[in-house]
């Protein structure tokens, strides 16, 4: 099989293919189908009996475990991924039999379960059915042969489609059916494939409404994730400015107090206080721009995101290949947002990764909208986002503009970390935008 779609031309090998993978299909969703879901029916018949609240949820768990692994198999087989769209499981729940009987009250008001239980179903019937052709209409004209050869006369009375088999005219009659309708595989197999994956996502996919229910709930969590670090980075504000800028200032003031009175006594001791005032305003002017700076960067108000994040890459010890393509300025809380995960992402490189090298990929997909950002680095990889790396705030922050963070690290590396933040631009650029010479840092 693998000689010959490898030498066949694209149709050949997607109706092979579509053959081969459709037998074992039907036979999985026939049986499991029709398995899963009588024993979730009698389950649930018997919770007001008491025994299915104990039953249900692990016969609920198994079908959501089939429903996941037939999601899989249709992005794979597909190419598009079918979200789940199940409630989440709360994080606390009661222990012991309270907490089971908890977790089937749960289960039972998700809308998901019942949509999975009429998918079981329909699967066992159609989805059966469309993953059944395509083998059976490839093996029709075989079969029709060995019948025509004389396998008629022990079949004699039998029917082969809708020709009897009473003579050995009408078997080669069979045998010619069998191979139009071989023929006619290589156009209706894949279609017919293509049809039940169709089928598998119009049911298990989230509906509109489960869509819109995750939204709220996730826009619900990204603001309160939002106020508390809105409340963090004011005090943090508080706090720099009370025993930064606010200390010399103090000190500034009772300075000048001293040279006020030492002026004349002692000019000499005056104009050390004067250098030592003039020390002070300095510091503080420098960790006010500091403080500034940590709340929006001037050259990101001024130049927007794209030479904001060349000067990141200017001070990052590694050496960082910079490619921005960007059609022009976005909001300020999306720049904002977007300049402080690269700022994070790229000091994890550089102090936790080991890397050589790192590679910051900076452009709006406009079949999206959403401004995309790829941070690659050569080091050891291992970065997982629940492990305090700093990855989690860097999610929290994108949250609260409904984007998302994904990181691919496997051991030994490299790790590639990709965020996405949906939103359009509002204006041109202020400076240039397109492809510059790698920055170093």
């Amino acid at each position: 099989m693998g000689v010959i779609t490898e030498r066949a031309g694209p149709g050949v090998r997607e109706w092979l293919t579509a053959a081969a993978r459709g037998l074992p299909l039907a036979l999985v969703s026939i049986v499991c189908g029709i398995a899963l879901f009588v024993a979730a029916v009698l389950s649930i018949a018997f919770v007001p009996l008491g025994v299915g609240l104990l039953t249900t949820p692990a016969v609920l768990s198994g079908v959501r475990s089939y429903a996941r692994w037939r999601r899989a198999l249709a992005a794979d087989w597909g190419g598009t991924a079918i979200p789940d769209p199940y409630r989440p499981r709360p994080a606390r729940m009661r222990p012991g039999i309270a907490g089971r009987v908890e977790h089937c009250v749960l289960l039972l008001r998700d809308p998901a379960t019942w949509r999975d239980l009429q998918w079981l179903l329909v699967d066992a019937v159609a989805g059966f059915l469309l993953a059944l052709l395509p083998a059976a209409l490839t093996l029709y004209g075989p079969y029709g042969t060995v019948v025509a050869a004389g396998l008629w006369r022990a079949m004699e009375g039998d029917w082969f489609l809708f020709v009897p088999l009473t003579s050995q005219s009408n078997a080669l009659l069979a045998m010619g059916v069998g191979w139009c309708l071989t023929a006619s595989a290589p156009y209706a197999a894949p279609r017919l494939m293509r049809a039940g994956l169709r089928l598998t996502r119009a049911l298990l996919a989230p509906t509109r409404e489960m869509a819109l229910r995750r939204r709220v709930d996730r826009l619900y969590e990204t603001r309160h994730d939002a106020v508390d670090t809105s409340s963090a980075e004011l005090r943090r504000i508080e706090r720099d400015l009370h025993d930064g800028a606010q200390a010399r200032l103090v000190a500034m003031g009772m300075s000048l107090g001293a040279i006020e009175a030492l002026i004349e006594k002692d000019p000499q001791q005056a104009r050390r206080l004067v250098a030592q005032a003039r020390q002070n305003s300095a510091e503080a002017l420098t960790e006010l721009r500091d403080l500034v700076r940590g709340i929006h960067p001037p050259v990101l108000a001024e130049r927007g995101l794209g030479d904001a994040v060349r000067a990141l890459a200017l001070r990052t010890r590694l050496p960082v290949e910079v490619a921005v393509d960007l059609p022009g300025r976005f909001e300020d809380p999306v720049e904002a947002a977007a300049y402080f995960a690269v700022s994070e992402v790229l000091t994890n490189a550089a102090k936790h990764a080991g890397a050589d090298r790192v590679w910051l990929d900076v452009g709006y997909r406009g079949d999206t909208g959403a401004l995309r950002i790829t941070v690659v680095d050569d080091g050891h990889g291992g970065a997982d986002p629940a492990g305090g790396s700093g990855l989690a705030g860097v999610e929290r922050r994108l949250g609260t503009f409904d984007g998302i963070l994904a990181v691919s690290s496997p051991p030994g590396g490299p790790t590639t970390v990709t965020m996405e933040i949906p939103c359009t631009p509002v204006g041109p650029a202020r400076g240039g935008t397109g492809p510059r010479p790698a920055a170093r840092g």
